[in-house]
């Protein structure tokens, strides 16, 4: 049997007897079908398996697949070859699953497919063993085929404070693999890209996005097989020995998450926001996210409960609406050497408890969070004098330190719920609305009773992070991982926010959030002004490319306010301002990324609102112009029957020829008077730009008439 599923100008054909395919998944046909998908058999090659091999849902080797298979395991050494024959399908107007056995091995293999309204395809593969005896599964995977025109790839790496840097490869033989063995999400190899035809960009090509719903190790790989079929294949990895089923117990793959743009990769984008805005992100009160005052780049462990008041006295005067206080305020925790585990209030510093600090900062109008990383130990601590046997650790090994600290084992039941009752406390005995939740290391030999479990380790850390959001539902959480080594759509079903980076660099932070912005829409997006000189790469960069930057994402600041000169208070409270004045627009309306013409000494992108009467964009100068003139800004997104008023929101204040006049003596005449253009002018014309200088930004905003 052929069936079909069709939403949002998308279709995805599947071929079920006596084995399932996934045979297409690309743009809307018209006048289909079921019998047409039947025309897609190929021809048989010479010197080969004499007969079509298909490409199933879970490539088995026992078909002749001499590709990576979806699915390697055993039973005592035998049944490591399964062939999958469908058995059953259930279809509904938007999903289907189709349940596939072998009588042989003793296997089942349920794959479940479901089409979202915004077009994104989730999937995942779903293994029981049907066998007496235990079946060790060593790799199980999502298989996804994609055409032969799709030859190029791009992929996100980096490390801590360089995330989301996109590169690029063309995928003509082989392939491309992708492997994140560090226990998270992981800085490095965020789990996601995008495959498309040859030179695809962000508002021109065909794209197919995917996204891996897991917060542990994971491999990614897209591959060419020699008769020159591709596909990409998603799957969590598994240590030695880790994953064994017993008679009747089933294991399932992560949720694999996949879109496909006839129109570039903006496109893409739109699709995986919807749905995350529809179906994944929650926030605890429908109201405007508030913009966080941080405390650590202001204090760090030096808390003073007084001083901390002043803070947030002055936090108030400039727009901040959420208060939280960062690491130091439990332990002993005078610096990073100590004290992790041991969750209760440090009475030397506040010897009145967190009330008085609670109640100042309520009664200013703001919110109030705090800082927690439950998952870790430092060995000078309490807790692991009293309990070394709590690590997650093999016995016999010196495992090293990272961070100074050490890994609790959360499947110990004595470890969940000590950490459940503390934090239970925390929350349950202080009117608190927001935890930054962190969690600094890498993850070194998780043994759980000598086992491998980091698989383990990560469903429990979700179980925890449930229970807590179910007995505190008005309690947000936010995903910290030494900035961004935890970002992905299954951590974010708990949490409603994600710290996007520890580095406030806001040169880096242009590229850090445009990666960041392919997969996730600014609200959930933790983008904060830091200080004048960033703590992390001590560049100096000016308030106007810092407060723009930072303007595109949940706003945060990240200082200690009583010490900043007037100016730089001004700057912040201006920043913020605006941020207030254009969030109803930033964290409703489509994000669009423009194809610029001196790329990547400039980028410029943008939000434009679902009606597509108003939109914002920023034009980020990050190097000096290669020419002289900076070309023509091409919009997007925009009505082509629509008039619309352009207006300069800000600038920087160097650039006006009146003022200084080095970079230019004089404004494009669309910046000196008042302009009206046509959507369709904006979008194939544009508008010639300003010459501005490295490390500047400028904000146009555009409303229809």
């Amino acid at each position: 049997m052929n069936y079909c599923l069709s939403k949002n100008n998308i279709d995805i054909l599947f071929r079920t007897e006596p084995y399932a395919e996934l045979c297409y998944f690309g743009k809307r046909l018209q006048n289909f079908q079921p019998e047409m998908i039947d025309m897609l058999y190929p021809a048989v090659a010479n010197s080969r398996i004499d007969v079509n091999v298909p490409f199933t849902l879970c490539p088995e080797e026992g078909l002749g697949n001499f590709s990576t298979p979806g699915l390697e395991g055993h039973r005592e050494g035998k049944d490591w070859s399964p062939v999958f024959v469908t058995k059953e399908v259930i279809k509904t107007d938007n999903d289907i699953t189709i349940i596939s056995e072998d009588t042989v091995a003793k296997l089942r293999l349920t794959s479940h497919f479901i089409l979202d309204k915004s077009g994104v395809l989730q999937s995942q593969n779903t293994l029981t063993n049907l066998g007496d005896e235990p079946y060790q599964v060593n790799r199980f995977s999502i298989t996804l085929p994609i055409p032969e025109r799709a030859q190029e790839l791009m992929a996100f790496s980096g490390r801590w404070i360089k995330e989301f840097f996109p590169h690029r490869t063309k995928i003509s033989h082989c392939g491309y693999l992708q492997e994140n063995r560090r226990g998270r999400t992981s800085h490095e190899y965020f789990p996601g890209m995008m495959v498309g035809t040859e030179g695809f960009k962000e508002q021109t090509g065909e794209v197919w996005g995917i996204h891996l719903g897991w917060s542990g190790n994971h491999r990614i790989q897209v591959a060419v097989k020699s008769n020159g079929k591709r596909f990409i294949q998603a799957e969590a990895l598994y240590y030695a020995g880790e994953i064994s089923l017993a008679k009747g117990e089933s294991l399932s793959t992560p949720w694999l998450y996949a879109t496909y743009s006839d129109e570039g990769l903006n496109k893409i984008s739109q699709h995986f926001h919807q749905y995350l805005r529809s179906n994944i992100i929650k926030f605890a009160k429908n109201k405007a996210r508030p913009v966080h005052l941080n405390t650590w780049e202001g204090i760090f462990f030096d808390h003073n409960p007084d001083y901390i008041m002043k803070m947030a006295t002055k936090a108030a005067q400039i727009g901040v609406e959420r208060f939280i206080i960062d690491d130091g305020w439990f332990g002993k925790r005078d610096d990073d050497y100590q004290g992790l585990g041991d969750w209760y209030l440090d009475e030397r510093k506040y010897p009145n408890g967190l009330e008085p600090v609670i109640k100042h900062v309520k009664d200013l109008g703001m919110e109030f969070g705090i800082w927690v990383e439950p998952e870790m130990i430092n060995k000078n601590s309490d807790l692991y004098r009293a309990h070394p046997d709590w690590l997650l650790e093999l016995p016999g090994y010196q495992q090293p330190e990272g961070r100074h600290q050490y890994l609790l084992d959360l499947q110990n039941p004595a470890v969940f719920e000590y950490l459940l009752e503390r934090i239970t406390w925390l929350l349950g005995n202080h009117d608190i609305d927001y935890i930054k939740w962190d969690m600094n290391r890498e993850i070194v030999q998780p043994g759980h009773e000598g086992n491998p479990s980091i698989v383990g380790q990560t469903k429990t850390l979700y179980r925890l992070l449930d229970i807590l959001q179910e007995k505190f539902p008005n309690v947000e959480i936010e995903s910290c991982s030494s900035g961004g080594g935890r970002i992905d759509y299954e951590i974010l079903k708990r949490t409603q926010r994600f710290w996007t980076s520890d580095s406030n660099d806001a040169l880096d932070r242009q590229i850090i959030q445009r990666g960041m912005s392919y997969f996730f829409p600014p609200e959930v997006m933790g983008a904060h002004i830091g200080g004048k000189l960033c703590h992390t790469t001590f560049r100096e960069l000016h308030m106007n490319l810092r407060g723009l930057t930072a303007l595109f994402g949940h706003m945060g600041v990240e200082l200690d306010p009583v010490k900043e000169s007037e100016q730089e208070q001004k700057g912040f409270a201006y920043y913020i301002n605006l941020h207030k004045q254009l969030r109803s627009l930033l964290h409703s309306g489509n994000s669009v990324r423009l194809d610029v013409d001196d790329s990547p000494a400039m980028q410029s992108y943008g939000v434009v609102s679902q009606d597509q009467k108003e939109a914002v964009f920023i034009i980020a100068q990050l190097t000096l112009p290669t020419y002289a003139l900076s070309g023509n800004l091409r919009l997007a997104g925009l009505l082509a029957d629509k008039q619309y008023q352009i207006e300069v929101l800000d600038m920087p204040d160097n650039i006006d020829p009146k003022i200084n006049g080095h970079v230019m003596k004089e404004f494009p005449k669309w910046m000196k008077d008042k302009t009206t253009l046509s959507g369709d002018w904006l979008m194939n014309v544009g508008l010639p730009l300003p010459v501005l200088d490295p490390a500047t930004a400028m904000l146009i905003k555009v409303t229809a008439k």
